[in-house]
């Protein structure tokens, strides 16, 4: 079996959030995926298998499968198309979460999913403020996951959450707010100037305290700060420790959301 790592949403090494990218000719048993995504230890393992013109997709953490992952289905149309010599200019990806669309420009992938908007909830944890180590929070919303909205930028950045505290929600919890270029309270030189709203993903419910930049977060992200703002294109920011830079578009009741991915190595997996 082969396993590639790619670094997805990156335009560098090192950067994005890194996925292995496992490409099958069959479905191999569930239990054996995860097992291979455990010793992996990455945010994510990747799989997927021809089915017709198309590919069948899952994704899983070290501790259990999800029902959508973006950098993964980024990390893995690159495969495709970079290395497999996927000739196409559209790939489909069936999924627990439907069909992904993915399509190539250039050295930008953009993935087209669905759009999860995020409804206010006020029947939420207590205490969350102590839980994710942050001063004071602006709503809390939810579809998939909990979006805890903050003030601005810095909140972001300083967060310090308390992964145990977290894992006893059992929730996956997107911290938010706007950017630079959205709340003009940043006087910004660099390219953050641009960004319109950033982010946090925390899940240690399942296996990955933070997450690198996290796709599946931003089918909630982008409806929320699409209504916020006003606008379809924005430009997004994941402050995780490696960062990850999102081009993204609200598109009815799909999103858009594209980036680069950067080839950091190729595997074999034997078994005795």
């Amino acid at each position: 079996m082969t396993l590639y790592q790619i670094d997805a949403f990156a335009d560098k090494l090192f950067s994005g959030n890194p996925a292995a990218v496992m490409p099958l000719d069959k479905w191999i048993d569930e239990a054996l995926m995860q097992n291979l995504a455990m010793e992996n230890n990455l945010a994510e393992t990747v799989f997927f298998v021809p089915k017709g013109e198309d590919f069948d997709i899952r994704w899983f953490t070290p501790a259990a499968e999800i029902n959508l992952c973006g950098h993964a289905t980024l990390a893995s149309a690159y495969v495709l198309f970079n290395i497999l010599g996927y000739k196409k200019p559209t790939i489909t990806f069936h999924s627990k979460s439907g069909p992904l669309i993915i399509t190539k420009e250039k050295d930008i992938i953009s993935m087209d999913f669905p759009s999860w908007k995020p409804e206010r909830l006020d029947d939420h944890p207590d205490d969350l403020e102590k839980i994710l180590g942050v001063k004071e929070i602006v709503g809390v919303y939810k579809h998939r996951d909990l979006l805890v909205e903050l003030n601005d930028e810095r909140d972001v950045r300083k967060a310090d959450p308390d992964f145990t505290l977290i894992k006893k929600t059992g929730y996956k919890i997107i911290i938010t707010a706007p950017g630079a270029n959205a709340s003009g309270r940043l006087e910004r030189p660099d390219a953050l100037a641009n960004v319109d709203f950033v982010s946090r993903f925390f899940a240690p419910t399942y296996g990955v305290d933070e997450d690198s930049v996290t796709g599946s977060a931003h089918s909630q992200l982008i409806p929320f700060w699409s209504e916020k703002l006003g606008k379809t294109k924005m430009e997004a920011l994941q402050l995780s420790k490696r960062g990850g830079h999102l081009i993204v578009e609200q598109k009815g009741d799909r999103v858009q959301m594209g980036g680069k991915c950067v080839f950091y190595m190729k595997g074999e997996i034997s078994f005795p």
